[in-house]
């Protein structure tokens, strides 16, 4: 992921954050076939290792499993995002050379990818999937809730992914290379949205350095 200094983010509390909360990843391999990528949800375990491990799983029938990668997989994260108009900057006043831009967040996750089919293992993967999903929940759900037969049935129809963080990169691209006024206008302009996504952003832009 190409990061200009001022946006680089190296805070791994910020990094974590952004996985934690991403509601669904996109995990890439590349292979003799292509670039093979899949949507998916993804949790992070921190206990293992310096970076920790990423847990998920995918359909039997996705051949993206079935294809041996070549070298790391890649998982992508993405948090708050907004169009950025130079309608919004005061330096626009002064000068024509301004142009639209994109905020947001991302993370990059490396790491040697394994898949698994041992049946314990995926039920512990898609219980604690389920967990993370449901507890904000008023009645969450739980995988204990279905009936066994019927679960193990579901969990061979599917495959466990486990990726080993080697390196991470966060990237926080929240307007830090405009000057303050700008800066100011951008978060005014976005906060003035309606949608929830703008108003984020507009908080976060204004708490950066």
């Amino acid at each position: 992921m190409y990061i200009p200094t001022h946006f680089r983010d190296d805070d791994i509390e910020n990094i974590r954050a952004t996985i934690h909360c991403a509601r669904l990843a996109n995990l890439v391999t590349a292979t003799s076939d292509g670039p093979l990528a899949t949507p998916l949800p993804l949790f992070l375990d921190e206990s293992e290792g310096e970076h920790g491990a990423l847990y998920g799983h995918l359909a039997k029938g996705n051949p993206q499993w079935r294809t041996a990668p070549i070298g790391e997989a890649l998982a992508i994260f993405t948090g708050a995002e907004a169009y950025v108009t130079p309608s919004w900057y005061p330096s626009k006043r002064q000068a024509e050379h301004v142009v639209p831009t994109w905020n947001y967040i991302a993370v990059h996750a490396h790491g040697p990818i394994e898949f698994f089919e041992d049946p314990t293992r995926l039920l512990e993967v898609v219980t604690r999937l389920t967990n993370i999903h449901e507890t904000s929940r008023a009645t969450p759900w739980a995988v204990s809730d279905a009936p066994a037969d019927f679960i193990g049935a579901q969990l061979r129809e599917i495959v466990g992914v486990r990726i080993p963080i080697t390196m991470v990169q966060g990237k926080r691209k929240m307007s830090q290379n405009r000057p303050t006024p700008d800066r100011i206008g951008i978060a005014t302009g976005l906060a003035a949205s309606k949608l929830a996504r703008d108003q984020e952003v507009a908080a976060l832009i204004l708490v950066q350095d």
